[in-house]
Order: structure tokens, then C-alpha cells, then sequence
């Protein structure tokens, strides 16, 4: 394949993961109260870790890489037990989370495969079902203009918003292929445009940011490492890696590259050592990004070469913080109609893991129901369980952690402890997993 043809697919992938990609940084940026400096950092810091993580996955080294062509970006897994970690514990017990998680990641990718068992759909359904939920407030709050805003749920914000949500559904509606693929990008982009003429866009961020910038370690302060939060972003890593394996498997069958435990072990000691990276440069934890892979469907390009330049500009991005800036000029209400279609594709996604495991299984119904409603329900009322002792507020003050583990738990008791393996009811649940 000639450089001219790789370079323009490179592209073509960028622009396909671009949107996933920035809506990350923005987000939690903003439900933090960072400012447009630390914003414009964060998003390009963020742009650059994502071509770091692509980059230590598609390469085939003897420890990491799984050497397929794979995109990686920030995990929208990790979205809402990152801003509630940020507001509870402070900036640097995200990033502490962020690198032990890793590193336990790097440790256990050996033996993950084993570990798998403990994650079935039911369980990981169930997980991407309580994130999904978790995180629509998030976007509803947006679409008002961002919590606390002055001029919150004031019509001009509302409109922009709805806009927004409707631009998106007529391009996923009505086109097909690569343009389809980038319809929250488009989006985003149009809405911005119209709200410019409307005086609601500040380009001063734009204007101040410099063309070139050095990136450094700790800029957003010293990681502190609390146990609560790095039990959090270790099971949001767990289940990425769950998601990950789907997503090889995937990319294996398309290329016809068989993978096996070791290929699997290097590819999870990537996303392991992309997070330890991220959480030293004040990133986030990574994952595999499936439109990608429905581009390289679309494309019949599986030539590793497309994502190594896809890689490499990710990188150069992440030093042109006016480019970054860009982003960090899109409007809250704005960002707030691409938030609830993309939100709203988490609750989906999780609901359709789910959907085989319940109608094979009234037990996985049971699982889903329990761990689904409590995990939920500690999102909403985080002071439910306030009156335990202390010890167990790691495990009950936050929704992800509750309702994981009750999955976890009750996937061991209904389907793991005492099911004779001639069970018909068994066998089915094994099969589905």
C-alpha cells in the first residue's frame, strides 16, 4: 500500500474515533470545573495518550502488543466513576486510581483469561447498564447548559441542544458507511457553526493557546492513592478488558490472524501500561474502540500500517493545544444533545448483552434485576447505605462498586456454585458466556 493511500485511511480512522475521543476529557473536565487552560490540556493530553495506547497495542513485542489494527481511546466506562471519584476524593485520587489500576492490570493480564469466568455477559451487561444510567443526568444537565449555569434550561440552550440531537439522527438516518460512522462529530461541528452566529461561542481559548506545547508529568497535581478508588477503576478496567477481548476476537476473524492466551495477555498488559502512562501524564484509562473496527469492515483495509499512522497523528495532535482548544469552544448545551444520543448508546449496548442472557435464563434475569436496581439506585441516592460502618463504605458508596460486585456475586451463587454441568438451564447459560 503506497504512503498517500495509508495516509488518507490514517485519517479517515482518526476522524472515526475523533468525537469518542474528546467528549471523554470534555466531559469530566467540565463536571469538574476545570478552566479553559486546563481543559485545553486535558483534551490534549488525552488526543496524544489515545496514539500512545493505539500505538503500544498494534505493534508485536514479546511482553506488549497485541499486533492487531486496533484504535484505542478513553473508555466511557470510566466517565462517571471518574467525576465521582474527582468530586470525593480530588484530582489526584483519579490519577493514583488511574496508575494502580493499571498496574494491577499489567499483573493479572497472565492469568486474566481465568479470571474471565467471573465476567460473563450477564455481569459485564449488567456493569455497562448501570454506567449508561449513571451517566444520562450528565448529559440532561448539559443539555440545560451545565449545572449551576446562570442561564440553566433557558430555551436558547434547550434549542441548541435539541438541534444538535436532531442533526445527528438525520445523518444517522439518511447516510451510510464512513459518514454514518462520524455522525456525533458532524454534529458537534454543525451545532457549533449555528451557535456561533447566535454570539454563544467564546473563541478567546482558541485565540490564547499557544501552537506548540510540552507535555509533563503530574500536571493536574500528585496522584494520591485511595483504596475505594482504586477498587473502582480496577473493575472498570476489568470489565474494558472484557469488552477489549470481544473487540480481538473481532479484529482476528476479519484479518484471519488467529490470536491466542499470550497474544490475549500482551494486548491486556498494553491497556495496562496505557493507563499507568495516562495516570502519569494526567490521562485516562483505554480501551478498544469498535467503530473503528466497523471502518475496517467497511474499508476491507487490515493493513496494521493505516493504524500506525492513525497512532503517530493522535500523537502530534496532542502537541498543538490550539488545535485541542478548538474543542473546548463547542457549547455546553451543545455537547450536551451529542452526550444523551452517545450516552444512551452505552444503556443500549449494555441492554443488548443482556437481552440473550435473561430470555435464556430467569436465574441471569434475577442477577441483571438486583445488580442493575441496587447499583442504580446508590448512583441516585448516594446515602442510602451511609449509616453502615465505615469499612464498608468502599464497597456500598458507590454505584459501579455495588452493583459490580453484586453481579459478580450473584452470577457465583445462580450459575456458578452447585449447577450440575447436565443441566440443560446450564448448559445454555455456559453457551450463551
Amino acid at each position: 500500500m503506497n504512503n498517500v493511500k495509508a495516509t488518507t485511511l490514517g485519517i479517515q480512522h482518526l476522524l472515526a474515533m475523533y468525537a469518542g475521543a474528546i467528549l471523554v476529557p470534555l466531559i469530566i473536565g467540565g463536571a469538574l470545573g476545570f478552566d479553559s487552560d486546563q481543559m485545553t490540556y486535558l483534551v490534549a493530553i488525552d488526543i496524544m495518550m489515545c496514539g500512545v495506547a493505539t500505538l503500544l497495542q498494534v505493534m508485536r513485542g514479546k511482553f506488549i502488543g497485541i499486533g492487531l489494527p486496533v484504535v484505542l481511546g478513553c473508555t466511557f466506562t470510566a466517565v462517571f466513576p471518574i467525576i465521582a471519584i474527582g468530586t470525593d476524593k480530588g484530582i489526584g485520587a483519579i490519577y493514583g486510581s488511574v496508575i494502580a489500576s493499571g498496574l494491577i492490570i499489567v499483573l493479572i493480564s497472565g492469568v486474566f483469561g481465568k479470571l474471565v469466568k467471573f465476567f460473563p455477559p450477564v455481569v459485564t451487561g449488567s456493569v455497562v447498564t448501570i454506567i449508561g444510567i449513571s451517566l444520562i443526568p450528565v448529559a440532561i444537565n448539559n443539555m440545560g447548559g451545565g449545572q449551576d449555569a446562570p442561564d440553566f434550561g433557558s430555551a436558547s440552550n434547550i434549542a441548541l441542544a435539541m438541534i444538535t440531537l436532531v442533526i445527528i439522527l438525520l445523518i444517522y438516518r439518511f447516510t451510510t458507511g464512513f459518514t454514518r460512522s462520524i455522525s456525533i462529530l458532524l454534529g458537534l461541528v454543525i451545532s457549533t457553526v449555528i451557535s456561533a452566529f447566535f454570539g454563544k461561542v467564546d473563541f478567546s481559548p482558541v485565540v490564547d493557546a499557544s501552537w506548540f506545547h510540552m507535555v509533563q508529568p503530574f500536571y493536574f497535581g500528585t496522584p494520591t492513592f485511595d483504596v475505594g478508588a482504586i477498587i473502582t477503576m480496577t473493575l472498570v478496567a476489568m470489565v474494558s478488558l472484557v469488552e477489549s477481548s470481544g473487540v480481538y476476537f473481532a479484529l482476528s476473524d476479519i484479518t484471519k490472524q488467529k490470536i491466542d492466551s499470550k497474544d490475549l495477555a500482551r494486548g491486556y498488559r498494553s491497556e495496562g501500561l496505557a493507563s499507568i502512562i495516562g495516570g502519569i501524564f494526567n490521562a485516562f484509562p483505554y480501551t478498544t474502540f469498535s467503530q473503528n473496527v466497523g471502518l475496517l469492515k467497511m474499508t476491507g483495509v487490515k493493513d496494521r500500517k493505516v493504524i500506525f499512522i492513525t497512532g503517530g497523528f493522535l500523537v502530534v495532535l496532542g502537541f498543538l493545544p490550539k488545535v485541542a482548544a478548538l474543542t473546548t469552544i463547542i457549547p455546553t448545551s451543545v455537547l450536551g444533545g451529542a452526550m444523551l444520543a452517545m450516552f444512551g448508546m452505552v444503556v443500549t449496548q449494555g441492554i443488548t448483552m443482556l437481552a440473550p442472557q435473561i430470555s435464556l435464563s430467569p436465574e441471569n434475569a434475577m442477577v441483571a434485576a438486583i445488580s442493575v436496581g441496587l447499583g442504580a439506585g446508590v448512583v441516585f441516592v448516594p446515602n442510602i447505605f451511609a449509616a453502615l460502618p465505615e469499612g464498608f463504605s468502599i464497597l456500598t458508596s458507590n454505584g459501579i462498586v455495588c452493583g459490580s460486585l453484586t453481579a459478580i456475586i450473584l452470577n457465583i451463587v445462580f450459575n456458578m456454585i452447585g449447577t450440575r454441568k447436565d443441566d440443560p438451564m446450564h448448559t445454555q447459560t455456559i453457551e450463551a458466556k
